[in-house]
């Protein structure tokens, strides 16, 4: 007999970064990047939209 789940519950717990920290990119299991730099921002915004629009652009020519 099949289990159906109508509700998922899921808390989350977000820390803030302690002062006078830089954020970094975790280690992403030797997979090149740039681990142990600080995170260009402006970089990763761009990526991030140049992706969404990229599945928009997916979406519509279906």
């Amino acid at each position: 007999m099949p289990i159906e789940i109508k509700e998922l519950h899921i808390k989350v717990t977000v820390n803030p970064p302690e002062a006078g920290s830089l954020r970094q990119e975790p280690d992403n299991g030797g997979r090149g990047g740039s681990a142990g730099k600080p995170v260009d921002k402006e970089a990763l915004i761009a990526e991030c939209v140049e992706q969404v629009l990229q599945i928009l652009q997916n979406k519509t020519e279906r």
